[in-house]
């Protein structure tokens, strides 16, 4: 299993170091301009490192396989809220569900932190972290180590695998902040797992918390006649995905109707059993359109594209543009592209992910409702490949997922203990 501790190794973050990520679409490399390098104050650790390298994977060019080194070094906590965490078992690096995220789950158990006296994350607590800071190269996933926060930290239940909980993460907080964020779903209405109502959670912190580039979608909901609410119908294409997958399940249990396009011969069966209300398949673009018209009664307003423009252009014509008496608008939001040309009376969204780790009201409110959530089996996690070799092995994994043979499911690496 992975495990958080802390270190006295300096961090490795100059501007000519690459961030390394993973996508079975795309492969890129991002730099620390000199403007944003970081400066490493002299940490405070309350545990020293075993050793002051670790193994991780590293990438020199587009399109080049991953390369291992084991003399890289281990990076330090910066911040008083931060943790690190080590990698012995197992971790998840992206599926073809996700080609937005690039592999950024991680699961481990807490060995220390930078404040003991925190009241929820503990020496030994068994965690899961959705890591969707990108622009740090402490937290990326492919290294033993890897700094987390603790608001970003969700606690694993005795009853709950680590396989999944590596497996989870990223796409339950990409699904959250979508529906409960952009859409304005409120989930303290829910029966049997109640979460938190971020819109208020959202007006309630710093405006200066939340980064410049999504603010404005932070707001988007608070008009209340805009809300997604219970008893509407929402459209989610790309519903095999794990985000999708999620997604539905966060939106039955707050009492919405839900049509899934997937693979319904591949898909069906695992999403019906999930909830799903209405399935469609994704083979007949044109007719899954017709058969959405019509079980709407064409008054669709919520829909959430999952797969790409294509598929998002296809909802925006599905949905009700007109304006209600009210003012509210239908609302389209794509996780992975929007319409070029866009349509009068709809409202477009994408998920403001970095409020999850930029907000520590917001953060740890998700984390401690998916702690709930797994700890009541409420939330099912996705399917889980498991796969040898440790970091090593990770090349030959990526050639797994490119093959499309895993598809609806997560790969999980084993770190060689």
């Amino acid at each position: 299993m992975t495990t958080i501790t802390t270190y006295t190794v300096p961090p490795s973050l100059d501007e000519k170091y690459p961030l390394v990520y993973d996508s079975p679409v795309r492969v890129e490399q991002r730099y620390y301009p000199e403007s944003e390098s970081i400066e490493a104050p002299a940490p405070a650790p309350t545990q020293a490192a075993p050793q002051a390298t670790q193994s991780a994977l590293l990438l020199h060019g587009i399109g080049q396989e991953y390369t291992l080194v084991t003399d890289h070094a281990i990076p330090s906590i910066l911040g008083e809220e931060e943790i690190l965490v080590k990698r012995r078992r197992a971790y998840n690096f992206g599926i073809p569900a996700l080609p937005w995220i690039n592999g950024r789950d991680l699961a481990g158990v807490v060995v220390a932190v930078r404040d003991p006296a925190h009241p929820r994350i503990r020496v030994g607590d068994r965690v899961l972290v959705p890591s969707t800071d990108y622009r740090d190269i402490r937290k990326a996933a492919f290294q033993q180590y890897a700094v987390a926060t603790h608001f970003n930290a969700a606690r694993i239940p005795d009853q709950t695998g680590v396989h999944v909980s590596a497996s989870l993460g990223v796409a339950f907080v990409a699904s959250t902040l979508a529906l409960g964020v952009s859409l304005g779903l409120d989930f303290s209405t829910i029966a049997a797992c109640p979460g938190p109502n971020l819109v208020d959670a959202v007006q309630s912190i710093d405006t200066a918390e939340i980064p410049a580039d999504v603010r404005e979608e932070c707001f988007s909901a608070v008009p209340a006649q805009e809300r997604l609410r219970r008893g509407e119908w929402l459209v989610i294409w790309g519903a095999s995905t794990t985000t999708g997958m999620i997604t539905m399940q966060l939106a039955k249990l707050a009492g919405l109707k839900v049509i899934c396009i997937a693979d319904v011969a591949r898909h069906g069966a695992r999403l019906h059993a999930l909830g799903a209300d209405v399935l469609v398949d994704r083979h007949d673009p044109a007719r899954a359109v017709e058969i959405i018209r019509g079980v709407t009664g064409d008054k669709l307003r919520y829909a959430v594209d999952i797969v790409g423009r294509e598929t998002s252009t296809l909802l925006q014509e599905v949905l009700d543009a007109t304006v209600r008496e009210d003012g509210s608008h239908a609302h389209l939001l794509g996780l992975t592209g929007l319409p070029k040309e866009r349509r009068a009376g709809i409202k477009y969204h994408t998920v403001p992910i970095k409020l999850f780790h930029s907000s520590v009201g917001v953060g740890e409110k998700m984390v401690a409702w998916l702690e709930e959530l797994l700890a009541s089996n409420t939330l099912l996690g996705p399917e889980v490949v498991r796969h040898a070799g440790g970091l090593e092995g990770v090349n030959a994994a990526l050639d797994t997922l490119r093959q499309g043979s895993v598809s609806g499911k997560r790969i999980v690496v084993d770190l060689e203990d």
